[in-house]
């Protein structure tokens, strides 16, 4: 309705006042709330979709989550459980300490020993 009227119909309408009862006019109106009722309703939609993907993948990840007794029976077939597994985990862990100790006390560079398990035997820093 307003493209049909031209500038100079506009510009007289407004010094008249006439543009505001323009824009109250039903059609003028319709016009108006349209664009905002798409929006309203695409809004709603997303929101929609998104609250049903975040549902889903609450259900999923709830039927996924083994339950109490297995992971009781998934946490004594883990190899940390094994005595002998321990034992060669904690020796290799004084290995370490032995070795770092022992670069911390010394001027030489044991990053170069082809061995570190021994002493000596690289070249110096």
């Amino acid at each position: 309705m307003v493209s049909c009227v031209g500038r100079s119909s506009l510009r007289r309408l407004r010094r008249r006042g006439g543009l505001a009862r323009l824009l109250e006019a039903p059609e003028v109106a319709s016009l108006v709330a349209r664009p905002t009722m798409e929006t309203l309703r695409r809004l709603l939609l997303a929101g929609a979709l998104l609250g049903a993907g975040a549902g889903v993948g609450t259900a999923l990840f709830a039927l996924v989550t083994p339950g109490e007794e297995r992971k009781q029976a998934m946490l004594k077939e883990m190899p940390e459980q094994d005595p002998q597994r321990r034992d060669e985990a904690a020796r290799t862990k004084e290995l370490l300490l032995a070795t770092l100790q022992e670069a911390a006390a010394t001027q030489e560079n044991v990053a170069w020993r082809k061995n570190w398990m021994s002493g000596g035997g690289g070249r110096s820093a």
